[in-house]
């Protein structure tokens, strides 16, 4: 049952952030179509290789998170493009509105909420700003993680801050957005009303720190980079195989000891070890012993003994391991181009839906820029291809 084919969804997107958003949106089955400036576009387009020869503004970087949507230009900064818009809000039944564009652009251009629930009085209308809807700041993932407090918690203890491994201040400001949207369509189902939707990435960057906040603000104590350890808990660590490394976490007291009473970790046995407040007291010291013996092993071996035991143990895994996993491999979403027969291969969803189900988990290609022109302001809204014309000779589109 497809719960959303009738939710539609237009988006003035760009960089990571929003075009994530409505990707997760199409991959539960809404129409997502994508706004671009007819001239500038969205600038992802460009980042990475291309994905044929002399064909523009298909990069692979801008493949990971765009198939399933349509695409259209529109140029807001006219006055004919926001009267465009705001036929397609009406003429497309659009349930959600979203964009990141900077507020102060948001009556520039048409695309503040007053003016768009006007043309539909129950739409759903996101803004998704670095700082709240204030403010103007320009934000990157880079620079929300430095100032949201995730760089300093990245890396060895002795080391330079780093940028955590995948952009979590987009993406994670993505998942809350996708939270607040399902809430407002509960909302407008059980009452009628739209919503509006506010949504500060550093907010969302923040909400996340809920350990080293308490730690720091309630206990005083000072949270800050520790490798591969934890802060709390020992032994947590990578730890060196004969043929690579493997990460073991060690939960509790009884897990520890059950460790210790393997005939290889027999030099873990101490009194001192009993208790986890002990280890932790000791814990290079610890993670020396255990390197010294995990390096005669192979990674097969230790994760065969901390699974007999209980204890929790993983390869460090490349990222084409990850997607050979059996819990992976069959989840993988495919977009196929019609034009060349390429197959796209993507990241699996967060939880199983049922429209990807039905779909042998396949979606439509990214779109190619201004795509859907023809199909949307010609077919849907009725524009005359003579008309299309002179829209694009304006500008407009």
């Amino acid at each position: 049952m497809d719960l959303f084919k009738n939710i539609t969804v237009l988006s003035l997107e760009q960089a990571t952030v929003l075009p994530y958003l409505t990707y997760r949106l199409a991959m539960d089955g809404c129409r997502v179509i994508r706004l671009e400036h007819p001239v500038y576009g969205d600038p992802n387009r460009l980042v990475g290789d291309p994905f044929l020869p002399g064909e523009e503004r298909m990069n692979s970087y801008f493949m990971a998170i765009n198939a399933g949507k349509g695409a259209l230009t529109l140029n807001l900064a006219e006055p004919g493009g926001q009267e465009l818009l705001l036929r397609l809000i009406r003429e497309l039944h659009v349930d959600i509105f979203a964009t990141n564009q900077l507020p102060k652009n948001y009556k520039k251009l048409g695309i503040d909420y007053e003016t768009l629930k006007s043309a539909k009085e129950d739409i759903i209308w996101l803004g998704v700003t670095g700082f709240g809807p204030e403010s103007n700041e320009a934000a990157y993932d880079p620079i929300l993680q430095a100032r949201g407090g995730l760089m300093e918690l990245t890396g060895e203890p002795k080391g330079t801050p780093q940028v955590v491994g995948i952009p979590l201040p987009d993406m994670g400001t993505s998942e809350h957005c996708y939270g607040l949207l399902m809430k407002a369509l509960f909302t407008r189902a059980m009452t009628g009303t739209g919503s509006r939707i506010d949504m500060s990435m550093f907010e969302s960057t923040t909400s996340w720190l809920t350990v080293p906040v308490t730690m720091t603000a309630a206990f005083d104590k000072r949270i800050s980079r520790r490798g591969n350890t934890h802060e709390f808990f020992a032994p947590v660590s990578v730890y060196p195989t004969s043929d690579g490394y493997v990460y073991v976490a060690v939960g509790n007291d009884k897990q520890f000891g059950a460790m210790a009473a393997l005939p290889e970790f027999s030099a873990l046995n101490k009194e001192d070890y009993r208790k986890n407040a002990g280890r932790i007291a000791d814990v290079n010291s610890l993670n020396e012993t255990i390197s010294g013996i995990t390096r005669t092993l192979t990674t097969d071996q230790m994760i065969a003994m901390m699974n007999q035991i209980g204890v929790a143990a993983s390869k460090i895994n490349t990222i084409a391991e990850v997607t050979r996993d059996p819990l992976v491999a069959g989840k993988l979403v495919r977009a196929k181009d019609e034009r060349t027969g390429f197959e796209l291969t993507l990241a699996p969803p967060p939880h199983r839906t049922a429209f990807l189900e039905e779909r042998g988990y396949r979606l439509s290609f990214p779109p190619r820029f201004g795509e859907h022109n023809e199909a949307i302001y010609g077919k849907a809204l009725s524009i005359s291809s003579d008309e299309l014309a002179a829209l694009k000779n304006d500008g407009i589109i």
